[in-house]
């Protein structure tokens, strides 16, 4: 029955009236690949992106110079004083185009995301009205699944897939959405990125906006979540693709760089594994503590800082303490002469 009810809801309709969906683009100092991202944007016919986003956090790169020389009505610019991350980005750039414009939808992505060119064309002529939030699959440009916006079920709420991710049953495909998924039937899941991310006016009205005081890092995990806690239906939809030209980790893929974002990666996803795990959280700190402690092993020349970052991250997130000014993070992470050689 479930099958044949997404069947119905993922029906082409060509006559229902357009959707308004708004698309918002947080960008800073990558102005090449927020060029790419904005043309990809507004390479969608009006009656599919009613309007573009861009929220400049404070770039130092000519960001703010480019976007004063575009001239579709359609790019909407905000433009901050200061840097307030990722977080502090979607948040406010959500919070102005609802205040705005209204739309009956809002797609959400990083200057290094960028939906492929039939998209929002699929999108209008999807009857959605069963959901909502959307969550689009993620594929590097070369066209390899994006592991790091991989959705995913929260193991915590469902038996089968928590027995799965416990006997360590395919590993993170334990409760993940499979590879395997993004050739089939669209499924609901409970968290997602902000990677090709639709939040329907229902969702804003039922949790509001992302907490901008997490600046960067899981604040995608946690509004989803929040949206799936709050009775709101996420669903994956394998048709809705994205591409993610990212990198946060160095050449083995293993080291945090910059090395600040050690302090957020960690405090924040102590944060999700919070709401998302309940009365379990507390056996799950013994099984996440030593691993993290492990990564120190990946930063040669680095271990001190990198153990205090992690340090400052776990006190933070077990008090849910997200008032430490990022300038303090930047301080906590400079590598001292006398350590570059541990």
């Amino acid at each position: 029955m479930c099958s044949a009810i997404l069947k119905k809801v993922f029906s082409l309709q060509t006559t229902q009236p357009p959707k308004r969906l708004f698309a918002v683009v947080v960008t800073f100092n990558r102005l090449e690949k927020l060029k790419q991202t904005v043309a990809r944007l507004l390479e969608s016919p009006t009656q599919d992106l009613e309007g573009v986003l861009v929220v400049n956090n404070a770039s130092t790169d000519g960001t703010d110079v480019w976007l004063a020389q575009q001239t579709d009505p359609r790019l909407i610019v905000a433009h901050m004083t200061e840097n307030r991350g990722g977080a502090g980005g979607f948040e406010h750039g959500m919070r102005l185009i609802t205040e705005t414009h209204d739309p009956d939808w809002i797609v959400v992505m990083d200057d290094d995301g960028r939906p492929t060119s039939d998209t929002f064309a699929k999108f209008q002529a999807m009857d959605v009205s069963a959901w909502d939030g959307l969550a689009a699959a993620v594929y590097y440009p070369h066209g390899e699944i994006c592991d790091m916006n991989r959705p995913s079920r929260n193991p915590f709420w469902h038996r089968k897939v928590f027995l799965n991710t416990l006997l360590g049953r395919g590993g993170r495909d334990g409760f993940h959405i499979t590879p395997e998924d993004y050739q089939g039937q669209p499924k609901q899941i409970d968290v997602s990125s902000f990677v090709g991310l639709f939040v329907s006016r229902v969702a804003v009205a039922k949790v509001g906006y992302p907490d901008g005081r997490l600046f960067v890092y899981g604040e995608d995990g946690l509004y989803t979540l929040g949206l799936s806690k709050a009775g709101g239906q996420i669903g994956f939809i394998p048709d809705l693709k994205f591409e993610h030209d990212c990198s946060t980790f160095g050449e083995d893929d293993l080291r945090f760089r910059p090395l600040w974002k050690v302090y957020y990666y960690h405090r924040n996803l102590l944060m999700l594994y919070r709401e998302a795990a309940g009365l379990f959280f507390v056996p799950l700190l013994f099984l996440v503590l030593p691993k993290w402690l492990l990564k120190t092993r990946h930063h040669k020349g680095e271990q001190r800082v990198f153990l205090k970052l992690l340090q400052h991250a776990v006190v933070d997130g077990l008090l849910r303490r997200t008032s430490v000014p990022h300038k303090t993070v930047l301080d906590w992470a400079k590598v001292a002469p006398e350590q570059s050689e541990i």
